[in-house]
Order: structure tokens, then sequence, then C-alpha cells
């Protein structure tokens, strides 16, 4: 079953006990949390209990030690289940790598073993009302009084905002700094703070399980010891670590494109029309083989792009590419599959129809693609 050139039998292993894991806990119910609007925190717990929590944290830590490529295992076979998982990958491979990247080591000794276990569930709070990809023009505030910061601001469509208790919280410092992405640092808030209150479960077009919330600050005072790294630094800590946020994004669109080529295979080989299965028909047959060549390219330039993250290497230009390029085919794809799908595609009962309202929003989070294109075209010495 392995997927990629680096997997080895462990990594096959890995995934094999993954996908019986959420075969029996998480395909039977992933419906009613649709529904509900929620992963329960329970289903955190036992993916706690399984080691699929933060498996690349040390060992000191409770960890298992190992590299992003079994992340990379994680966030595919989640996503085979469905979007609203999304929240997962988040808290393992964006999140807390924050911690064990800039945090002291009484932070990673605070933080780091609840991670594990999901007694911490955590969620990134960058994006604000009135700012989204123009992160330098934030306007939540931290002011130093004594040892704590004092915080005022609000943060909105924050993902895991209802099951998470712990938030890395882009702040400015330094309201008056120049250039203002100086200004920019990290903390730590805790669910439970004095003055931080969490606003209304958002309602999404797509990705209904995943929670989504605003977050509210009001003279929040959060110890100074929550700082991640230094003061002033974030927003180099946020670009260097963003890169893997996207590669992230990039691969759950992969992951959805082959769900829907596959399932819609599946469906063209049995649905006749006219005495004959749909899929003779020439162009149910051409659309399918111009999915297929999107979806093999796609595999193969994120298998590369893996392997250099893997490396060390810088992919920044690459995995602005990827995350572009792939969720876009992504978008195409769905509409695609659902036409295929006839009017069994708009109904909810059918996948391609979750799939369809689930991935537009791929192409927004994590950098816009308007601002992928910015990045490439800036590499490229434009």
């Amino acid at each position: 079953m392995a997927r990629y050139r680096y997997e080895t039998d462990e990594h096959v292993l890995f995934r094999e006990t993954l996908r019986k894991f959420l075969l029996k806990e998480a395909a039977p119910f992933y419906d009613e949390w649709e529904r509900n609007r929620l992963v329960p925190v329970s289903f955190w717990r036992k993916l706690g209990e399984m080691g699929f929590l933060c498996p690349q944290v040390e060992e000191q830590y409770g960890g298992l030690g190992l590299d992003f490529s079994y992340g990379v295992i994680i966030g595919e076979e989640m996503e085979r289940i469905g979007a609203g998982l999304t929240g997962v990958g988040l808290h393992n491979d964006i999140v807390v790598p924050y911690i064990e990247s800039f945090g002291m080591e009484e932070q990673k000794r605070r933080w780091l073993p609840g991670c594990i276990t999901a007694d911490w569930i955590t969620g990134v709070a960058m994006t604000e009302p009135g700012t989204g990809s123009d992160l330098a023009n934030i306007r939540t505030t931290a002011i130093k009084e004594g040892d704590h910061y004092v915080v005022n601001g609000q943060k909105t469509f924050i993902t895991n905002g209802a099951n998470g208790n712990l938030f890395l919280v882009v702040v400015k410092t330094d309201p008056n700094a120049e250039p203002k992405h100086r200004g920019i640092s990290l903390l730590m808030i805790e669910e439970g703070t004095p003055g931080f209150t969490k606003g209304r479960k958002l309602d999404k077009v797509g990705m209904h399980s995943q929670d989504t919330a605003e977050l509210y600050f009001e003279d929040c005072r959060v110890p100074a010891a929550n700082l991640i790294g230094n003061k002033g630094k974030g927003f180099g800590y946020l670009m260097e670590k963003l890169q893997q946020e996207r590669l992230i994004v990039a691969l759950a669109a992969q992951t959805a494109s082959e769900d829907m080529l596959e399932m819609t295979l599946d469906y063209v080989k049995s649905r006749e029309a006219f005495g004959k299965p749909i899929g003779s028909f020439q162009n149910t047959q051409f659309k399918l083989a111009e999915i297929a060549t999107k979806v093999e390219l796609g595999k193969t330039f994120l298998e590369s792009l893996i392997e250099d993250h893997l490396a060390g290497k810088d992919v920044v230009t690459k995995v602005s590419m990827a995350k572009y390029w792939i969720t876009e085919t992504a978008r195409e794809i769905s509409s695609e599959c659902m036409q295929l799908h006839g009017g069994y595609g708009y109904m909810e009962e059918y996948k391609i129809a979750r799939r369809y309202r689930d991935i537009p929003v791929a192409s927004i989070y994590a950098g816009t693609n308007e601002i992928m294109k910015v990045i490439i075209a800036k590499n490229m010495g434009l």
C-alpha cells in the first residue's frame, strides 16, 4: 500500500493501522458529525491513545519522534474520510511545530505532552475580521504590563475554534513598529484565561464538521512566559512555518481529487443510460482521462516536493505552486465529477456533493491562491 518512493515497511504498517482505526472510529459516524457541525473531543482522545496526534514530537515529551512523512500519511487518511477532519492536521503539523521549534524548554514540558493526548487541542489565530492576507496589519495588541501581556482584539475563521483550548495567537506587541511586521509576536493563550472568550461557531458552506469560530480578547492578561520565541520576531516564524501548512493543504486537495476520481469511475461503470454504462460514452471517457492525467501530475509533483521538504530544502516557490495549482485543479475536478454523476451528484447522500462544497475554501485559506502567485512571481525576479 506504499504511495511514495521513500515509504518503508514501517510507513505501510502505520498507514494500514490508521486506515483500520478510521474505518472503525470515524467513517461510521462522519455523517452524524457533519450534521452536528462538530467532531467530538472523544475522537481526538482516541487518536491520542493510538499515537496519531503529533507523532513527530520527541520521545522525552511523550511523542514517537517520527518525521513529517508520517504526518503526510495522517493527512491523507483523514482527508479520505472527509475534509471535516482537517483540524487534526492543523494541530499536528501546523500549530504544535511552533512550540517544538521556537518554544522554551519549560513551554515544551508544559504543553507538548497534552498535545499528544488531546488534553490540549490547538488552533492558530491569525485572521481578523478586517485582516486576512495582509498579516502585517493585524490590530490585536498585546501590551506588556509587568510579567503579563494585556491582549485586546478579535480573531475570526479559527479552525478548531470550538474544540480548541490552546491557541497560538498572532499579536502586535509594538503597534508603532516600522516596518509593521517587526511589531508582531506570538502568544500561546489557554482557554480559561480571564478576558478570553469564544464567539459563535461559524456556519460554513462546506467542511461542516470542522469547528470554526471567532475568538475575543478583552483586557486578557496572558503570562509573559507564554510568549513563543522572541518578541517582535513572530512574522518571521510565521513565514518559516507557513510552508508546511501550504504543503498540508495541497496534500489534502490531492487526496480529495484522487477520491473523486475513484468514486466517479465506480459510478460511470455502474450507471446506465440508453442501454449501456455512461462510462462507454466518449465524452465521459475524455473527461475522466483528463482528470486522471491531472491527478497523476499532482501526485508526482507532490512526491518530489515532500522529499525536498523532508531533506530540509527551500521549497517556498514550489510549495506555493503546489498549493495554488492542486487546489484549483481539485475544484475543477469536483465540478466535472458532480456533472458526471448527473442529478445524483447534487444529492447529499452522494459523497461527491460533499466534496463539491468542501473543496473551494482550500484556495482561500493558508494564504489565498492570489498570494501564492505573488510569491511565485516575486521569486522569479518579477
